[in-house]
């Protein structure tokens, strides 16, 4: 197969493209721009490195190459009749610690081959049961990477070692010290690789999948959600700015590229707008996908009389102007926001609830038919769920506070505290996240009735987390659309009864006013009748 000239200059100029646009992401990284987001970035730099499959094993491959000649030179200066006298340590001769070393090293990279090959199927099994989504959750899995890394990492030590024994060399051609390690660590092999079986069972279990995406999903939601309610931004919040700035003039913001939305960087933001005198709205949530003509927000420009353009500066008596958005304006824009063409793992919390949702769906199809996976979804998502109502949403408005001046006192810094709104965010509330996870649920579970039972006494639990009235009218409104979904899709009428009667009961309990107070048990009208049939004959 031949290659012309233009294609190796093609692959050239994409290579270079690459490179370049590498580059140019880590000098954004560390621009005076992005250095107030720079923990977020880097926290998804980590992700991204945790979340490829490479990142953990290379780095004990390194470990090995520097632990080799690290052991090899301390054999070289250490006392050898201190070494006999250790009792578990080598000290054959030459050829013995190469047979060792040989046998160690083939042993292990077979072994490696072997829980590579059960990784795959495992990953293969997961795709077809769990979903694709699933499929990092398995390869983020730090024990695997730490059981792989383990067996390569000896390997790549052990070829070290092998090249340092010398046969003719008897002062210091056996590092004994070195291979005895070589030793150690191929028995901590054996023990990983019955550690690495009994874990895989254990991770293919639905159980086990559904409590990791659980625990994903509430590690986001605190990330987002606050356990208190912040006052000072509560009185931010009644800034005249909120309510006006949407008759100031605007401009549309389109996205630099098509993909995901992975992630916002707010502080960037907020500093972009107080170099241009504005307030963004962003329009598009996290996991949004767009297109590079899609609107996603507006820049809202202030007016030139806006008391807030006359801002005290490092430079006395010097105003900052509000200025048109320009070619600068778009290329930082471009920098605060986040653009995947895939959709991966990031902070967002309905992609997290949404594989506890995709298992679910998949339990219910029929090919797996498997209601009971479903049923332990519904109930991890209605706990991640009864966490978010408890919980203080996380606020739309992001405002810029100014630092205090030095000659200015603690009183007077927090009366005259001056707060510029800046960006605005799309929240999404909590009926969306019951209607695109549970709801998603009810309209592939409306042919099955102990789903539909499982997802009204969800929303009984959730009424126990309810803080107002209007998550309670959520709650009412789903309990109807799963009594008509039972209606419209159940085979029999005594499951439609018996469904009606169990929303039934719930809708009275949750309207009820110490409903939070009670508890909630459901009595089907045969269990009545055979209750007080018992009770007659005990008597």
């Amino acid at each position: 197969m031949t290659v012309n000239k233009d294609d190796k200059k093609s692959l050239w100029i994409r290579t270079l493209d690459i490179s370049q646009n590498k580059l140019k992401q880590f000098a954004q990284l560390w621009s005076l721009q992005t250095l107030t987001d720079l923990p977020d970035r880097l926290r998804n730099l980590w992700q991204q490195l945790i979340g490829s499959y490479w990142f953990i094993p290379t780095a004990c491959v390194i470990i090995g190459i520097l632990l080799a000649p690290l052991l090899v030179t301390i054999d070289q200066h250490f006392d050898r009749e201190t070494v006999r006298d250790i009792t578990f340590a080598f000290t054959g001769d030459d050829d013995a610690a190469r047979a060792i070393m040989t046998a160690i090293a083939g042993a292990v990279l077979g072994v490696a081959g072997t829980t590579f090959s059960i990784t795959i199927a495992v990953l293969s099994m997961a795709s077809s049961q769990f979903g694709p989504r699933l499929l990092r959750n398995f390869l983020t899995d730090t024990p695997n990477q730490l059981v792989l890394g383990a067996f390569i990492g000896t390997f790549s030590y052990s070829l070290l070692v092998l090249k340092s024994i010398h046969k003719y060399d008897v002062a210091f051609g056996v590092p004994q010290l070195a291979v005895t390690f070589a030793i150690i660590m191929a028995i901590v092999c054996a023990l990983l690789l019955v550690y690495f079986v009994q874990h895989m069972v254990h991770a293919i279990q639905a159980s086990h999948v559904i409590q990791n995406a659980s625990n994903d999903a509430i590690h986001n939601i605190h990330y987002w959600y606050g356990s208190h309610c912040d006052i000072q931004h509560q009185r931010d919040i009644e800034h005249h700015d909120v309510e006006q700035f949407h008759n100031w003039p605007s401009m549309p913001i389109y996205p630099p590229r098509s993909g995901y939305i992975q992630q916002i960087y707010l502080e960037s933001l907020i500093t972009l707008t107080q170099d241009y005198g504005g307030v963004i709205q962003i329009h598009v949530n996290l996991g949004d996908y767009v297109t590079d003509k899609n609107v996603i927000g507006y820049f809202f420009q202030r007016p030139t009389a806006h008391p807030n353009n006359r801002q005290k500066t490092s430079t006395p008596q010097l105003a900052v102007v509000p200025r048109a958005p320009d070619g600068v304006f778009w290329q930082r824009f471009a920098n605060c926001i986040r653009i995947e063409q895939r959709l991966v793992h990031s902070n967002d919390i309905a992609y997290s609830l949404g594989q506890m949702t995709e298992i679910a769906v998949r339990a219910l199809s029929p090919g797996i038919n498997d209601p009971k996976t479903a049923v332990n979804c519904v109930q991890s998502l209605t706990s991640c769920l009864s966490i978010m109502m408890r919980c203080q949403p996380p606020s739309p408005y992001h405002f810029y506070v100014p630092a205090p001046n030095d000659d200015a006192s603690n009183a007077e810094v927090k009366q005259q505290r001056l707060a510029i709104l800046a960006v605005v965010t799309h929240t999404p509330k909590i009926s969306d996240f019951i209607n695109t996870s549970l709801g998603e649920i009810r309209r592939y579970a409306a042919a099955d009735l102990m789903v539909l039972k499982a997802l009204c006494q969800a929303m009984v639990n959730l009424n126990y987390a309810r803080v107002n009235s209007a998550q309670q009218q959520t709650l009412l409104h789903e309990l109807t659309l799963i009594e008509r979904a039972g209606e419209e899709n159940l085979n029999y009428q005594e499951l439609t009864d018996d469904l009606i009667a169990m929303s039934k009961q719930a809708k009275q309990f949750i309207l009820s006013d110490d409903a939070q107070h009670r508890y909630f048990d459901y009595v089907s009208e045969f269990d009545a009748h055979i209750r007080k049939a018992l009770q007659t004959q005990s008597r």
